[in-house]
This record gives C-alpha cells, sequence and structure tokens, in this order.
C-alpha cells in the first residue's frame, strides 16, 4: 500500500505592477541677514578731513557727576522722575487699599454666610 498524501493547494495570485510615487524632496527657506559692519574702536579720520560738527538730540537724559570718580551717570529729567515716582505710590495706595477692603469684606461676611448657609441646610433636613 502506497501511502497517498494530499497537500492542500494554495492559489496564489499574479503580482501586479504597481506605479511609485513620486514624492520630490522638501525644500526650506533658510533665513539670512545682512552682515553689520561695526568699525573698529580706534577708528579715525584721515589726516585733512575734518569731522563733520553734529548737534547732540535731546535725550531725555542729563548726566551727573558722581564725586570721587571720573564717571558721569545718566539721570532721567526730573518730569519723568515725577511721573514715575507718582505712578508707583498710586499704583502701591491701589493695591494695599484694595487688599484691605477685601480682608473687611471677607470678615464681615463670612458670619452672614455663615447664619444663612445654616438656615438653608435646615430647611432641606426639615
Amino acid at each position: 500500500m502506497d501511502p497517498v498524501f494530499n497537500f492542500p493547494i494554495i492559489d496564489i495570485p499574479l503580482v501586479e505592477d504597481y506605479e511609485t510615487i513620486s514624492i520630490p524632496l522638501p525644500t526650506g527657506d533658510v533665513p539670512f541677514y545682512i552682515p553689520l559692519v561695526v568699525p573698529p574702536s580706534d577708528l579715525q579720520a584721515p589726516e585733512g578731513v575734518e569731522a563733520e560738527a553734529s548737534e547732540e538730540a535731546d535725550t531725555g537724559m542729563r548726566r551727573v557727576d558722581i564725586p570721587f570718580t571720573d564717571f558721569k551717570m545718566p539721570v532721567p529729567e526730573n518730569e519723568i522722575l515725577v511721573t514715575a515716582g507718582t505712578t508707583a505710590v498710586v499704583s502701591v495706595a491701589a493695591t494695599l487699599t484694595a487688599t484691605a477692603a477685601f480682608k473687611w469684606a471677607v470678615t464681615a461676611m463670612k458670619p452672614i454666610l455663615k447664619t444663612t448657609w445654616k438656615k438653608l441646610s435646615s430647611r432641606r433636613k426639615g
């Protein structure tokens, strides 16, 4: 007796040829800048050339000499100092007043809210 083997047969479909998709490579905009040329600190005009007279613009700053040093400290003008000081005083005063008023309101409302809560809770239970 010859053994008979019945192997299963798998029907594999034919391979179809698909087109490949062409995806272009990504590109990016590279940032660039125009280089700033800074002249050296020891730059001087050539001989025979006179420098133009330049008028100093009013920057709202004055310079105060610091005693015992060779240094001038830039300080804003009086109007700017008064405005900044007034703004600081008003903002601090408003903050302190609002804080005190809020603390007073919390202290005053706490017993009222507790009493109201107790009354509402007792009505629900009853």
